[in-house]
């Protein structure tokens, strides 16, 4: 089960665009917290803790407590906006959890043990991620920090699928349990040689490909002089 954090909320009387502006001066970020069957609660959060709980991976996997006064509840992270340009956060959704209900949320993906794989050991091979995260489903209580992919089998050619991850107890990828056609490679190995060959072979391949460019770089012979332009003066 991933961890839980605890945020700070404070109950927001005044809307609008100014009314956010201010908020944002006085270093307040403006949040919503729905769902759940309940009406929305318009908040506003400490902006240093924000800027700081983001930076951590879990924070945008994990169940969030929010407690607003006197009274708590469990929230996951739904929406993050950001300021263009500038380092700040400008607003922030909040989605209610009940614990006997399954929630959809996306989770990273860590790859582990590439470095001693066979496809990372060989020459002329590159081991490529077509994604780092993933959207899965599970029970609040269920519902893991990370999904951990293990590469240390992986070899030339092969291929890793979202149908190969392991997957922790109660958790679930929608994509290919309501349709196994979506399976998709998470992880490939690549071949970067034409040849797609390694050691003697390659080697072979490029002393040809240079002996055939030192025989394109010398001069062309002599053609031998015409012996009918003699003919014609005698």
């Amino acid at each position: 089960m991933s961890k839980q954090h605890k945020i700070l909320a404070e109950l927001r009387e005044d809307v609008g665009k100014g009314a956010s502006r201010r908020l944002r001066r006085a270093g307040r970020v403006p949040a919503i917290i729905y769902g759940a069957g309940r009406e929305p609660a318009m908040v506003t959060l400490d902006h240093n803790y924000m800027i700081h709980a983001v930076e951590d991976e879990s924070f945008q996997s994990s169940v969030l407590e929010i407690s607003v006064g006197d009274k708590s509840q469990k929230v996951i992270l739904r929406d993050l906006q950001r300021h263009p340009y500038k380092p700040f956060i400008n607003h922030v959704d909040f989605q209610r959890i009940r614990d006997d209900q399954e929630i959809r949320i996306s989770v990273a993906l860590h790859f582990t043990n590439e470095e001693s794989s066979p496809a990372a050991k060989a020459a002329g091979v590159v081991v490529s991620y077509s994604m780092t995260e993933v959207e899965i489903s599970a029970l609040p209580k269920d519902l893991p920090e990370y999904l951990e992919i293990d590469l240390a089998t992986l070899n030339p050619g092969e291929s890793i699928m979202l149908s190969h991850i392991n997957l922790p107890e109660g958790v679930t990828i929608p994509a290919i349990e309501n349709d196994p056609d979506n399976d998709m490679a998470v992880v490939s190995t690549l071949f970067i040689r034409e040849s797609q060959g390694t050691g003697a072979a390659a080697a072979e391949s490029d002393a040809q490909a240079a002996e055939a460019a030192e025989e394109a770089a010398e001069p062309a012979p002599e053609a031998p002089a015409d012996e009918s332009e003699d003919d014609s003066e005698s």
